[in-house]
């Protein structure tokens, strides 16, 4: 829908943050709201989803839409994974592209790219992790090489970890900014559920604390959110999924320690989230191929 300039004191911009895997998009987000609403970890494929943060400023509002990493797909979720980021970059009025300081163009990036100029979509390259570059001409060598694949709106070195680039990045994003409403209340964050973000959050503490292939074979629902009367003091009960018998004994661990330290560290984070004491409750069950089917990936919310 199209607004004429007058209507609108405000204004906004919906923007999509693309790349490959674990180039740190979640991160950028996160830094770019100033708030965590996007899990974070080293493991590739993190999201599976996408999620919303939302950033007003006085009369200006951006809407990021966080994507999953574009890689190819393998199972049914994989592939509703890559589905989610055509979705998103067709939706939008910039694009984010996240990448590393060092090595080549990949393929993915090559992909993404041919689809901006497909759609004519303007996009702003994200050189993400520069605290990481020990030779900073690589820099310069990594801009041009992608600015002669193709002609982007600006180009912004960025840590994400630390902070650094954020404000220039959203300089340059307040320039696609129309007039328009407000798509979002001038306080909200993200437009995900709170059932949605603690089962998240667990979800972040099993990538965390697992290794190889586990972590990306589980799948975590929230069966129950209740708070007790009269009590700061909200009782949540979570689902873990996983493919295998023995995954589920690597979940639990020796003693049930694993799942203590995964709910632990879990517990934290979402009594920060929702600034009041939790008792949470994990229980671990095996949904065999879970991922290859589609009844049960939409019955875990994958839509």
């Amino acid at each position: 829908m199209k607004f004429q300039q007058e209507e609108f004191a405000t204004k906004s911009a919906f923007v999509a943050i693309v790349g490959r895997p674990n180039v740190g998009k979640s991160s950028l987000l996160n830094a770019l709201i100033g708030e965590k609403v996007a899990i974070v970890s080293n493991k590739p494929q993190t999201t599976r989803t996408r999620i919303t943060g939302v950033l007003t400023q006085e009369d200006m509002q951006l809407v990021f839409i966080d994507t999953p990493g574009l890689h190819k797909p393998r199972t049914k979720l994989s592939e509703y994974m890559v589905k989610q980021i055509d979705d998103s970059v067709a939706d939008v009025d910039v694009a984010v592209l996240v990448v590393e300081p060092e090595g080549e163009i990949q393929k993915a990036e090559q992909q993404l790219m041919e689809s901006f100029r497909q759609q004519r979509l303007p996009a702003i390259l994200a050189i993400n992790k520069i605290d990481t570059l020990s030779q900073k001409d690589k820099l310069m060598a990594r801009i041009l090489a992608y600015t002669k694949a193709f002609d982007f709106a600006a180009v912004v070195p960025v840590s994400a970890l630390r902070g650094e680039g954020v404000d220039e990045l959203l300089t340059e994003l307040q320039g696609f900014v129309v007039p328009s409403p407000f798509f979002f209340d001038s306080d909200t964050l993200t437009d995900q559920p709170e059932r949605l973000i603690v089962a998240e959050i667990v979800r972040e503490k099993l990538l965390r604390n697992l290794y190889d292939e586990i972590p990306h074979g589980t799948a975590v629902t929230v069966e129950r959110m209740r708070e007790r009367n009269g009590q700061e003091l909200i009782d949540i009960d979570v689902e873990i999924y996983c493919e295998r018998d023995s995954h589920k004994g690597m979940i639990i661990g020796k003693g049930g320690e694993m799942l203590k330290k995964i709910a632990s560290q879990a517990r934290e984070d979402i009594e920060k989230f929702l600034a009041c004491k939790v008792n949470l409750k994990c229980w671990v069950k095996v949904r065999e191929d879970w991922r290859n089917r589609e009844n049960v990936i939409r019955s875990f919310g994958f839509q």
